[in-house]
Order: structure tokens, then C-alpha cells, then sequence
């Protein structure tokens, strides 16, 4: 096979050490397999997006010494294809739409796998005639009464059962932006992607993604989910824990730093933090990654 990757931020802020541990091992498994690192921009969400920062997130690539192959893919200009995809699981009958506040359907529904479990009222109606952008509606996904497991290369066996853990999933939100689940499942069949190299944070997405993928008669890639770098409190490093953007000035001493967090040795001095990035591939080995939350302060 192959080997394609990928790594895909989001322009909502800034990349921060948590961004370029995912960043750096999955281009490490990439080159490690003589495969091919693509870079998409994931932009479907104006209202949370942080001006300039697509611009900013590849330039700091860039300057830590990151060679992604083919052009940077952005998903604002791929309206057509979540489209297509969505057309084709309407006429199929897997989605349906649905109109339900967030507010009553969260007030009677349970918690499950992550958060709260839609119990397909929509799904039991007699809906009149709604088109996907026509009319305010969110539309979701069917999903069967069945779990749907899969073997990750660092935690090994996870799955879930859809509809009871999870419900009916949201493809196309009722305020016109597509729905992270649809795009990515798209996305990654598009762009012929057979390695997903993420956070752990994405590892109960996956299931979803799956039946997802065999809804729209896509391969599934190869999955690794990495582990989270938290603050002292347990908290996954986000813009929303404050986590500060990388230090330029500190590039070489970053990329050792997440590097020993994915399990490999200590590397020998280099000229450019490129350099660092080959002795990575040289010397990665996916099997030492530790599956675990790793703290990165100290008391």
C-alpha cells in the first residue's frame, strides 16, 4: 500500500505543543514509510476562526523545518463535495432531517460516549419534503443498533455501539456549516488518505467516521491516536486552557521535547530542526509511543 498522511488543523487559534506532537508524529510515520504528508486546513467554521491564522499555522510548519507534498488543501473550497455526499445519503434514506432544539432534545436525552445521545425523535416522523440549505434544518445520520470496533495502532482495540452510545449524528448543521464528521470522512476518501495519525481527544470520532466511511463506500484508513499533553490539571492542551502558541525562538528545544514524549532516544545535535525531523523518521517506531496522557507541567 501506499502510505498517505496527513495533518489537519484548524485556523480556530494558534498551533501550540500539543499541535506539533501530532504535527511531528505523524510526519515522522509518514516518511518512515517512504509515504507521502499532505496538509489540510480545516475551515468550516467562520465564527470560531482566528484572522490570519491558516496563514500563520503554515508558516510556523514551515520554520520548523515541516515539507508537506502537493498543494495545502482548504475545506471552505470543497462546499461541492460534502454536498454530493450528503445528496447521495438522503436519497439513500441514511440522513433525514431534523428540527429539533438543542434545547428540548438535550433536556430529554442521556449522556453517553460523547455527550448527549440523540434519540432519533426526528427519524420517527412524517417529515414534509425538506432539501439540505432549502430549509433550517440540521440533518443526521442513521446509525444502526450495532457496535462498530477497530484496532488502533497505539491503543489497540476500542469501539462503540452507535445508537447507544452515540445516536443520530449531526452531518449538516441547521445554522448552513457542514458538520466536522461528514467533512473529514470526505475529505480523507478524497484525497486517498490510508494513514490518520491524531489526538486522542478525536479517538471517540472514529466509530462514527467508520460507518461513515462504509455508508459512502470508502476505504478506511489506518487509524493511531496519540497521547493527549495535558496541563497539571488533567487538561488536554487547547486554546481553551490557555495553551501558549509555540515559541519560534525555541524551535529545536520543542521538537526534542514533544519527540521524547512519542518514546524515541535522544537525537544527536543537528544544524536545523529539518535535520531533526529526518533523524525522526529514521528512528521512529510507533510500537514505543506510549499510549498514556503525558503532563507537561510541573507543580
Amino acid at each position: 500500500m501506499n502510505y498517505v498522511g496527513r495533518f489537519a488543523p484548524s485556523p480556530t487559534g494558534l498551533l501550540h505543543i500539543g499541535s506539533l506532537l501530532t504535527a511531528a508524529a505523524s510526519y515522522a510515520d509518514a516518511r518512515a514509510h517512504g509515504g507521502r504528508w499532505l496538509v489540510r486546513m480545516e475551515d468550516l467554521d467562520p465564527p470560531r476562526e482566528m484572522p490570519g491564522a491558516a496563514g500563520h499555522i503554515l508558516n510556523t510548519l514551515e520554520q520548523f523545518g515541516f515539507e508537506w507534498d502537493g498543494e495545502v488543501v482548504y475545506q471552505s473550497r470543497r462546499h461541492a463535495l460534502y454536498r454530493a455526499a450528503l445528496d447521495d445519503l438522503v436519497a439513500r434514506g441514511l440522513a433525514y432531517p431534523c428540527t429539533c432544539s438543542r434545547k428540548d432534545w438535550h433536556a430529554a436525552a442521556r449522556l453517553g460516549a460523547d455527550g448527549f445521545v440523540y434519540d432519533g425523535t426526528c427519524a420517527r416522523k412524517k417529515q414534509p419534503a425538506l432539501s439540505p440549505f432549502a430549509d433550517r434544518a440540521a440533518w443526521r445520520m442513521r446509525v444502526p443498533d450495532e457496535t462498530v470496533a477497530f484496532h488502533d495502532r497505539i491503543v489497540g482495540t476500542y469501539g462503540q455501539n452507535l445508537a447507544q452510545d452515540i445516536g443520530d449524528f449531526v452531518l449538516l448543521r441547521a445554522d448552513g456549516f457542514w458538520a466536522y464528521q461528514l467533512a473529514v470522512v470526505v475529505d480523507d476518501g478524497e484525497q486517498g488518505i490510508t494513514h490518520i495519525v491524531r489526538g486522542q481527544d478525536l479517538l471517540v470520532s472514529t466509530p462514527r467516521q467508520i460507518y461513515l466511511q462504509s455508508s459512502l463506500h470508502l476505504p478506511t484508513p489506518h487509524y493511531a491516536h496519540l497521547p493527549l499533553l495535558t496541563n497539571r490539571h488533567g487538561q488536554k492542551w487547547s486554546k481553551q486552557t490557555r495553551a501558549e502558541p509555540l515559541d519560534m525562538h525555541r524551535r529545536e528545544a520543542l521538537l526534542r521535547q514533544v519527540l521524547h514524549y512519542l518514546g524515541l532516544p535522544d537525537a544527536p545535535d543537528v544544524d536545523k530542526p529539518r535535520d531533526l525531523l529526518a533523524w525522526a523518521a529514521q528512528y521512529w517506531r510507533i510500537d514505543r509511543v506510549p499510549p498514556e496522557a503525558v503532563c507537561t507541567e510541573t507543580e
